[in-house]
This record gives structure tokens, sequence and C-alpha cells, in this order.
């Protein structure tokens, strides 16, 4: 059965408590769930093999089960493995400090955006047709790197950080993470 990471938009721990969040995964028939830090990441396995219908289907149990729902985007682990090792960061200097982050889209999308696009200390590197990855020195104007992103590519997105979604990873394989890469 495939393993899959669920990337919830806007959840934090004063919107969601992640024991109703796992739970609401196994109502909706989900198998072996486990949420990851408290932002939302849920990694599962399921029957269900198409990300969409299993985005609906995580919806649907947020519904019934917290009486509400998060924009839900649904990658399958091996894909999130295969991209983790590619690291599309590798072709750019990245500014010392700087934080990767991958956008997720919801849709499959092409952007017509000349890169690099940047905002204050905020730059998008590369865009494929389901993610864009960006890099930011932690700083007081950190928060404009969710406007960049909602401004270029709508609000139907989620971000993470990359060691965020190594860590999803891992926990989806049931590993534990040796340092950073």
């Amino acid at each position: 059965m495939p393993r899959y990471v669920a990337f919830l938009r806007g959840v934090s721990p004063m919107n969601a408590k992640m024991p109703e969040l796992k739970l609401a995964f196994e109502e909706a028939g989900f198998d072996e769930v486990k949420t990851v830090l408290s932002s939302g990441n849920v990694v599962f396995r399921s029957r269900t093999t198409s990300g969409a219908a299993i985005e609906r289907k995580a919806e649907a149990a947020m519904q019934a089960r917290l009486g509400r729902t998060f924009l839900t985007i649904v990658r399958d682990t091996d894909h999130l493995q295969a991209m983790l090792d590619a690291d599309p960061y590798a072709p750019f200097d990245l500014p010392a400090g700087a934080k990767r982050i991958v956008t997720f889209f919801r849709e499959a999308a092409e952007h017509a955006v000349l890169l690099p696009l940047a905002l204050d200390d905020v730059t998008v590197f590369s865009i494929d047709e389901r993610h864009a990855f960006a890099a930011y020195v932690p700083s007081p104007a950190t928060p404009a790197s969710l406007t960049l992103i909602e401004k270029t590519f709508s609000k139907s997105v989620t971000t993470r950080t990359w060691d965020t979604v190594r860590k999803c990873v891992a926990a989806s394989m049931g590993t534990k993470l040796t340092g950073k890469r």
C-alpha cells in the first residue's frame, strides 16, 4: 500500500490538535497515520492512489471530525524522496544562513514567472508544474515570503521548509534523520 504525506494549509496548534487530526485521517480509512510537527503534516498509507481523491477524502474527514477543513495537498512519499534526492537547490548559490522552502501547488499548473523572482530576502529559484523552490534569509521581513508566494501562485498552495519535507519523508518511511543534508 503506497505511503503519502498530506500537507495542510493554515494548521497551527491553536486551530487543530494533532491527536484529533490523526483521528480524522484514521476515520477516513487511512492506515499507519502519524502527524509530524504541529503544522499540519500527516503521513499515512492509502489504498486509494489518486492524489485528488485522497485530498477530498481527507478534507471530508476533517470537516466531519473537526468541524472545519484545511486545504490539503498530497504527495506520495516516493515522489518526495526523489525530489529530495534531486536537490533542486544544488545549481544555485544560496546566501549563507538561507532556509530552503518548497511551495506545493494543489494542481499542476504552468506559471509564467521570470526567475529568479525576489522580494526582500526571499528568492524563488525554480518552478516545476507542482512546486516552487525558494529560499530566504531569516529576518524581520521574512513574512514577505508568503506575500511573494501568494501573489505569484495564489492561495491554493502551502509551503514547508526543506527540513520539514525531509522529516515527513523520514516519518513516513519509519526512519530517523541523521543530521542535515
